[in-house]
């Protein structure tokens, strides 16, 4: 008797602690008030996060709407007391469900028009990998970490260069990874290798990130510099931190030079009577392995071809 007794008490206090699960048909959306119920810890935090406005607004559909906008109807979930099986689980889904999720929403945006075919969905890391919905540790974009701290995660190379004598100052916060990077793909080349495989962000619509804060250097000139405008910035500069000045691919300027104005000629490379031994350019003589010394606008001028002064 005391058995029977205690089956029907715990079988009513059930159904007074979760009162939908007799009426609500399966597959049906609930509502995140429901998901508080049992997942209290991340409903109270709920409301600072940048997806609860979804809520609040009221105008968006229930597959749009804040839990079940990302984790799918909650109804059998809430039926079967919980489990993975039940609900759209990240952790359970594959790197293109994951992607196809967020996209639902995600997609409008034009820094993220490529994601598909960026070079981190092709190593198959997606949103979850670098954003945390629930538990983000930053004030903006639902970071998983500090943002250079999650780009090293996986840029281990990079992340030494910062470390170099010169440097962008990337560690002391006064640049991100995302001046120069967008994570989420993109659609112009990279100028160094030709494919988009390193994420740079187009400066200016199409032109390098660099001249973002480097504006004298953009031009246009009268007089160009060919390696700047064929190669860019990398041709003589290592853009994340070098052992030299100015970021220099080469501790001494003139072995720079001399790397295009080598007496090949054509293409990008003329000589111009600029060789190693001449009587005007004896470059075994130190006053004139300071090019710029004398072609000080080396990144092009409007007033002399050989950007003298």
């Amino acid at each position: 008797m005391k058995s029977i007794c205690l089956i029907a008490c715990t079988l009513l206090f059930a159904a007074a602690a979760f009162p939908q699960t007799a009426t609500q048909p399966p597959g049906q959306y609930i509502g995140s008030d429901k998901c508080g119920l049992c997942h209290t810890e991340i409903y109270a935090e709920f409301y600072k996060n940048p997806h609860y406005k979804s809520i609040a607004s009221g105008r968006e559909t229930p597959d749009k709407t804040g839990c079940e906008g990302c984790h799918g109807p909650g109804s059998d979930h809430m039926a079967a007391g919980g489990g993975q099986a039940t609900i759209r689980a990240f952790s359970q889904m594959t790197p293109t469900q994951v992607l196809d999720t967020c996209l639902s929403c995600h997609s409008k945006d034009m820094s993220r028009a490529n994601i598909r075919r960026s070079a981190h969905t092709e190593a198959d890391i997606v949103c979850t990998n670098c954003h945390s919905v629930h538990h983000s540790s930053t004030p903006k974009f639902l970071l998983a970490k500090k943002q250079t701290e999650l780009c090293y995660g996986c840029h281990a190379p990079i992340r030494a260069q910062f470390d170099m004598p010169v440097k962008h100052r990337v560690n002391e916060g006064v640049v991100q990874c995302t001046d120069c990077h967008n994570p989420h793909g993109n659609f112009a080349p990279s100028w160094r290798t030709g494919s988009g495989s390193n994420l740079v962000t187009a400066s200016h619509d199409n032109e390098e990130p660099c001249l973002k804060c480097h504006v004298d250097k953009r031009g246009p000139f009268v007089y160009e510099h060919a390696s700047v405008r064929v190669e860019g910035c990398s041709a003589c500069h290592i853009p994340h931190g070098s052992t030299n000045a100015k970021l220099l691919k080469r501790p001494v300027v003139f072995t720079v030079c001399l790397e295009c104005h080598n007496g090949a000629g054509t293409f990008g490379r003329e000589n111009q009577g600029i060789v190693i031994q001449s009587a005007s350019h004896n470059m075994l003589d130190p006053k004139y392995q300071q090019c710029t010394l004398c072609h000080v606008r080396i990144h092009g001028s409007n007033s002399d071809p050989r950007f003298l002064r």
